[in-house]
This record gives structure tokens, C-alpha cells and sequence, in this order.
């Protein structure tokens, strides 16, 4: 086992974050497969990647928790023996006014979407393998800057700042860290709550006509955990069509 890398993907149980974990054990990584509370889908995913000759263990646990982070490195390291590759996939994405959104909703999304990664990044800075991989998820709502995605977008441009420094102190061990930004993307975190005629707007809004589908952001996943993207560091890759 020592020869096979392994990744830890936060959110895996389904949408962008199962598609990775795919997409990654199909490049041969041994792939932790975290959830908060859905173990079927989980355990789907792992069936999914065993049944091809793959390698994956599910993990459960809630990464908004102080706890979570070392949780998840422990585990991964007593099946696997180290970790290579931190995907921080998982986010929460609560729609509302600045005016009206309440502490409850402002505290879930900081705990999730900012404090749970950043925990999982300095996990990763002191564990990591040398010539490691952190990818980070912003999203592209940083730079559209739309209403009612205030707290959501001040959470993701948070996470820009971070993937812009944390490299620099980790360069001396060829760690790279880069951060994905999708656009929309044909998930229930996205489509929930918004009408049919809602969704047609926002795919006329891009130039190629469509949502995102995982898969469009898996490859770019699949790329930056690969020997091959070795000198892209401190970037934000926006992966959405061209939405902007």
C-alpha cells in the first residue's frame, strides 16, 4: 500500500463530492469517503470503487465539529498508511438578504463552508506526504457577487485568501494548493428550492447553454491531484463555462 496514494474527500456521499471520489480511485488512489449523515450513499460509493478493483473506506463524520479533522486523517492513515491528497468538497449554501439571514443560518454557513476547511488544511499542512495536493472548493458566486448569497460568497472568499497563502508556507515540501470555483453545477445543493423557470434563466446566463455536471468538475479535481499539475500553485480555477 505504500506505493498507492491516498486522497480524503469531505461531502463524498453524493453529488461533485462522489463523483471525485470516483473519478480519483479510477486514477488508482485509495480514496476516504466522508459523510455527515447519509452512510448509503456512502457505502454505495465505496461499492461503486471496490467493485472495479478500487480502494475505499467510508468515514463518517460531521466536519463542522472541532474534532472532525484529526478524525478523519486518523482514520485514513490506520487503513491506508498516510495521506497524499485533501479535497475539502463538503459546503453548505443557505440563500438569503443580508438583512434577513438569521444567526443561525450565518454561524452553520461559517462552520462548514470556512472553519471546516480551514481545520482540514492545517490537518493537512502537518500530515500531508511531501509533494502532496490541498484542493480547495471556493465557487464562482466570488466575482458574480449576487444578492442573497452574501454570507455563502464572503465564506468562499475566504477560502480564495487561505488557498493564496497556505502555499507558501507549505513550498518547501512541494505541497500545492489550489482552490476549484464552479459555476452552477446540476446538484440538490444547487437545484433545491429554485423553480423550473428559475433554472432555465440561469442556464441562459451561459455562453455554452447548461449547467454544470459533477463530472465537469472531477476532471479538473482528477488534474490537480495528478503528478502533472505540479506548477500550478495558489491558484483559483473557475470552472464554469464561462459564466464569468
Amino acid at each position: 500500500m505504500q506505493n498507492t496514494k491516498v486522497a480524503i474527500v469531505t461531502g463524498a456521499s453524493r453529488g461533485i463530492g462522489a463523483e471525485i471520489a470516483r473519478g480519483l480511485a479510477a486514477d488508482g488512489i485509495a480514496v476516504v469517503v466522508n459523510y455527515a449523515r447519509s452512510s448509503e450513499q456512502a457505502d454505495a460509493v465505496v461499492a461503486d470503487i471496490t467493485s472495479t478493483g478500487g480502494k475505499a473506506l467510508a468515514i463518517q463524520a460531521d466536519i463542522a465539529g472541532p474534532d472532525a479533522a484529526e478524525k478523519l486523517f486518523r482514520a485514513a492513515e490506520d487503513a491506508f498508511g498516510n495521506v497524499d491528497i485533501l479535497v475539502n468538497n463538503a459546503g453548505v449554501m443557505e440563500l438569503a438578504p443580508i438583512s434577513a439571514t438569521a444567526d443561525d443560518s450565518f454561524e452553520r454557513q461559517l462552520a462548514i463552508n470556512l472553519a471546516a476547511p480551514f481545520r482540514l488544511m492545517r490537518e493537512a499542512a502537518k500530515r500531508l506526504n511531501d509533494q502532496g495536493r490541498i484542493i480547495n472548493f471556493s465557487s464562482s458566486v466570488v466575482g458574480l457577487y449576487q444578492p442573497q448569497y452574501g454570507v455563502y460568497a464572503a465564506t468562499k472568499a475566504a477560502i480564495e485568501a487561505l488557498t493564496h497563502i497556505l502555499p507558501k508556507e507549505l513550498g518547501a515540501r512541494a505541497i500545492t494548493v489550489n482552490a476549484i470555483a464552479p459555476g452552477p453545477v446540476a446538484t440538490d445543493l444547487f437545484l433545491n428550492g429554485k423553480s423550473d423557470e428559475l433554472v432555465e434563466r440561469i442556464k441562459n446566463m451561459n455562453p455554452l447553454g447548461r449547467l454544470g455536471e459533477p463530472q465537469d468538475i472531477m476532471q479538473v479535481v482528477r488534474f490537480l491531484a495528478g503528478q502533472e499539475s505540479g506548477w500550478i500553485n495558489g491558484q483559483i480555477i473557475r470552472v464554469n463555462g464561462g459564466v464569468i
